[in-house]
C-alpha cells in the first residue's frame, strides 16, 4: 500500500506512532482491495440464508437489506477513515485525543476484548472450511483432535500475515479479491442455472421490522471495522480526497456483500436448514459440485484468513495503546493465543454456530457503536491531531485534560453504551427496554448507541487542551515508545 522505506512484504516495524508526511504516499484506490478482502467470508452466505429462514424475508426485501447494509456500515467506516489521513496514526491512538490519555483505556479495553470474539468467530469459520475440504477431497471426517489441529493451522497463518504488517496484508488482499471474485461469479452462474426461481420469487414478504433488523444484522460486520478504519488510511497524504475514501470503502465492501448475501438467501430456499447448521461452511459441499466447492472453499479460507489478519493487525495497535510496550507483531500474538483458546471452546462445546454468531454480532455492534458515536461526533467538529501529544502519555500531554480523562467523551461513551444495551435483544442478553418500542422491535440498539453517545458528546462542555505555555509549566512528560 505504501511505497516507503520499508519494502513491500517486509516486516512492518512502525507501531502506533504518527506516520511522517514523507512516507504517506499511498493512494485512495488502494483501499478498494482492503475492503473487498475484509468481506471475503462464507459467513455472508449464512447470514443471507438467515434473512430467508429466520427473518422470513422475500427476495426483494433481501435485496434491499443487502444493498443498504454496506452503505450504512461502510459509509461510517469511510467517514472514520478520514481521521487516518488527518492524523497519520491508528484509530485507537487517535482516540486518545478525544477521550484523554487515561480515558481512552475504557473504550480501548472493551474494543480489544470484543475483537477476541470477532477473531474467534472467523478462526472457527476458517477451521470449518478446512475440515470441509478434507472431508470432500479425502473423506476425512471431523473429530475433536482434527478440529483443534485445523484451528491451530488457521490461527498460525493469521498471525504470520498480520505480524508482517500492512504491505503483506494489502498484497494478499489484492490477489484474494480477484480469485474470490472469479469463483463467486462461477458459483453465481451455477445457482442461476440450477435454482428453482419460482420458489425464490414466490416467497411471501416479511415485516418491515424484520427488514430493518436484517439490515442491522448484515451491517454489524461492517460496524466492527469502524475503529480500525484509520489503521488502513494512515499512509494516505493529508490531501487525499475524503469523498474518495468514503466512496471506495463502500464500493469495496458492497461489491462483495450484495451478491454474497443474495446468494445465501437463494441457497436457503433449497436448503432451509442452512441458517441453523452446526457449522457455517459444510453446506457448500452439499449444494455445489465438488469441482466448484473445493476451490471456492479454499479461496474463502484464504479470505477468512485475511479478515482475521486485518483484525489482528488492528488489535496489535489497540494492545499498544493499552500499555503493552512490545512491538506490534508481538502484541498481535496475544490475540492469536486468545482466539485459539476461545475457538477451541466454540468448536467443541457450542451446539449452534449461527445462534452464537448472531448473538455475538448484536452485542458487538453496541460495544463498537458507543466509541463510534463519540469519535465520529468529534471528527465532524473538524478535529486535527497532534502527533507528539498522542505519543505523550504523561501529565504534560495536550490530551491529558482532567486527570487523563475527557469527562464529556467518557460520560457520553458510557451513557451511550448503557442505552444501547437497554434496547438490545440477543440469545445471550436481553435489555429491559428491548420490547414494546420501535427501537427494540426493529433491532436498533446499536443505532441508539451511536445517536445517544454522539449527541450527548456534542452537548456536553469539552475540556480545553492546555497550550504550550501551560504544558511547559507541568511536570516533565513521559513519552511513549514502542520497541522496533
Amino acid at each position: 500500500m505504501s511505497k516507503t522505506a520499508e519494502a513491500e512484504g517486509a516486516l512492518e516495524t512502525r507501531g502506533i506512532e504518527q506516520v511522517p508526511d514523507h512516507e504517506r504516499t499511498a493512494r485512495v484506490r488502494g483501499l478498494f482491495p482492503t475492503w473487498v478482502g475484509a468481506n471475503i467470508s462464507v459467513l455472508l452466505l449464512t447470514m443471507g440464508a438467515s434473512l430467508a429462514v429466520a427473518y422470513g424475508l422475500s427476495f426483494w426485501q433481501a435485496l434491499v437489506v443487502a444493498a443498504a447494509a454496506p452503505v450504512l456500515s461502510y459509509g461510517l467506516v469511510g467517514l472514520v477513515g478520514i481521521a487516518g489521513k488527518r492524523g497519520g496514526a491508528p484509530g485507537m491512538a487517535l482516540s486518545r485525543a478525544v477521550f484523554g490519555q487515561r480515558g481512552n483505556l475504557l473504550p480501548g479495553s472493551l474494543i480489544w476484548v470484543a475483537r477476541w470474539g470477532w477473531e474467534t468467530i472467523n478462526a472457527v469459520t476458517g477451521a470449518y472450511a478446512l475440515l470441509t475440504v478434507l472431508d470432500i477431497v479425502f473423506g476425512i471426517e471431523a473429530n475433536s483432535v482434527l478440529d483443534l489441529v485445523t484451528l491451530l493451522v488457521f490461527v498460525v497463518g493469521t498471525f504470520a500475515i498480520s505480524g508482517l504488517g500492512i504491505n503483506a496484508v494489502q498484497k494478499c488482499n489484492t490477489y484474494a479479491a480477484y480469485l474470490f471474485g472469479a469463483f463467486s461469479l462461477l458459483v453465481l452462474g451455477y445457482l442461476v442455472v440450477g435454482t428453482d426461481w419460482s420458489a425464490v420469487f414466490d416467497r411471501p414478504a416479511g415485516s418491515p421490522a424484520s427488514v430493518i433488523t436484517g439490515i442491522g444484522l448484515i451491517a454489524a460486520g461492517g460496524v466492527s471495522w469502524i475503529p480500525s478504519a484509520p489503521d488502513f488510511t494512515r499512509y494516505l497524504p493529508r490531501t487525499a480526497s475524503s469523498k474518495g475514501i468514503v466512496g471506495v470503502t463502500i464500493g469495496g465492501a458492497g461489491i462483495v456483500v450484495l451478491p454474497m448475501v443474495l446468494m445465501g438467501m437463494v441457497m436457503a430456499v433449497s436448503t432451509p436448514d442452512l441458517a441453523s447448521a452446526a457449522d457455517p461452511v459444510s453446506f457448500l459441499g452439499e449444494i455445489l459440485p465438488t469441482w466448484i466447492a473445493v476451490p471456492y472453499l479454499l479461496i474463502a479460507l484464504i479470505g477468512m484468513l485475511l479478515i482475521n489478519s486485518m483484525s489482528m493487525y488492528s488489535a496489535g495497535f489497540t494492545a499498544q495503546t493499552l500499555g503493552f510496550r512490545v512491538p506490534r507483531h508481538w502484541a498481535v500474538s496475544v490475540n492469536a493465543v486468545i482466539s485459539l483458546a476461545f475457538g477451541g471452546v466454540l468448536m467443541l462445546v457450542a451446539t449452534s454456530f449461527m445462534g452464537s454468531f448472531i448473538a455475538f454480532l448484536s452485542l458487538l455492534a453496541v460495544a463498537f457503536s458507543a466509541w463510534v458515536g463519540v469519535f465520529g461526533a468529534d471528527l465532524l467538529r473538524g478535529r486535527e491531531y497532534d502527533g507528539a501529544a498522542l505519543a505523550d502519555t504523561g501529565r504534560g500531554s495536550a490530551y491529558w485534560y482532567r486527570g487523563g480523562f475527557s469527562p464529556a467523551a467518557v460520560a457520553a461513551w458510557a451513557v451511550g453504551l448503557v442505552a444501547g444495551l437497554l434496547f438490545t435483544t440477543s440469545d445471550w442478553f436481553t435489555g429491559p427496554l428491548a420490547a414494546n418500542n420501535v427501537v427494540g422491535e426493529y433491532g436498533l440498539g446499536w443505532v441508539a448507541t451511536v445517536v445517544v453517545s454522539g449527541l450527548l458528546y456534542l452537548a456536553l462542555p469539552k475540556p480545553t487542551a492546555p497550550g504550550a505555555a501551560g504544558r511547559a509549566a507541568r511536570p516533565a512528560a513521559r513519552r511513549e515508545t514502542t520497541a522496533p
